[in-house]
């Protein structure tokens, strides 16, 4: 691949992956300048010696200590900031449980180098086989959950946001404050969340799911409540910032008066049906008009900011 002189690294976020990790580095293509192993603290030790077989002498490994356990997204930002400290111009997440096709890197490099984006990522819902082998849990939690993350991001144009196999220019990661991140799984999201500000696009790359023998290191009754929760945080803090801190426009409009709207006409309704069903008469003409004209108008305006915002999604070439 011709990379133009531009110096590629791969950050791996260690944990719990022995069986897996020499295999994900064997794979990566010789074109890496670099292999970034930030072990987080794992019950697992990293196997070194096996590591320090591995092949092309043109590929530095770098193998970074974490004291304490700081999570995927923790380890991953020690990762990136290594890549900015030491003047690389690309950076690759790749996960260290061997779910991910690193055959797939050059294209998801290539639209970054050739300057059409400066973020590119893994889609899995492009592929109709890799969907009809995902396991029906995930299929419909990263169904659901990306669909929420376009809402909450502002990236309608992008799908299975919670896909960690990412690739970004370093000069993008520069403008992002790592405190904003996260340090657990909901890092990628997060990530995506604070690239909505620099207006960068973000292209998908279709490629396929990989699902062997691994075993996840999430409790998986604990992701909806905490993917939850983190996305109303991103959402209304995006809303107030776009619309309503640095910026006011048509879109600040629809909302500033549909969300009210409707939600007069909700709660004033649900209160008139309560009170003249318990005198048991029924409820003027007019009110029935207010709480009406109160709902559909203040939808409508509802459904004229989200198309607003759809529109002026980043969107990339």
């Amino acid at each position: 691949m011709n990379k133009k002189n531009k110096r590629i690294a791969v950050a791996i976020p260690y944990y719990n992956a022995a069986n897996h990790i020499v295999k994900v580095i064997t794979d990566l293509p010789d074109f890496i300048d670099a292999v970034i192993i930030v072990n987080d603290n794992s019950a697992e030790p990293l196997p070194y010696e096996r590591i320090k077989k591995i092949g092309n002498v043109k590929t530095q490994l770098v193998i970074l200590e974490n004291e304490i356990n700081l999570g995927v997204g923790g380890a991953t930002k020690k990762g990136f900031q290594y890549a900015i400290d030491h003047g690389f111009d690309i950076v690759v997440k790749v996960d260290a449980d061997n779910q991910m096709d690193t055959s797939y890197l050059e294209k998801m490099l290539k639209p970054i180098i050739n300057g059409k984006v400066k973020m590119s990522k893994g889609n899995r819902f492009r592929d109709l086989k890799s969907i009809e082998n995902m396991p029906i849990v995930r299929r419909i939690g990263n169904l659901t959950l990306s669909f929420l993350t376009k809402a909450a991001t502002g990236y309608w144009n992008n799908f299975d946001t919670t896909n960690g196999f990412i690739a970004i220019k370093v000069s993008l990661l520069k403008k992002i404050d790592f405190s904003n991140l996260s340090d657990n799984y909901f890092f990628e999201t997060s990530l995506i969340a604070e690239l909505y500000f620099t207006g960068a696009p973000i292209k998908d790359i279709a490629m396929p799911a990989i699902y062997g023998d691994e075993k996840s290191n999430m409790k998986i009754w604990k992701m909806p409540v905490i993917f939850l929760i983190n996305l109303i945080r991103v959402f209304f803090t995006r809303i107030i910032k776009k619309y309503f801190l640095f910026d006011f426009n048509i879109g600040s409009l629809y909302i500033l008066f549909g969300i009210p709207l409707f939600l007069f006409g909700v709660f004033f309704g649900l209160y008139e049906w309560w009170f003249y069903a318990s005198q048991n008469i029924f409820a003027p003409t007019g009110t029935i008009m207010i709480v009406s004209l109160s709902i559909i108008i203040g939808f409508e305006l509802w459904l004229q900011a989200m198309q607003y915002d759809i529109f002026n999604a980043p969107k990339s070439k």
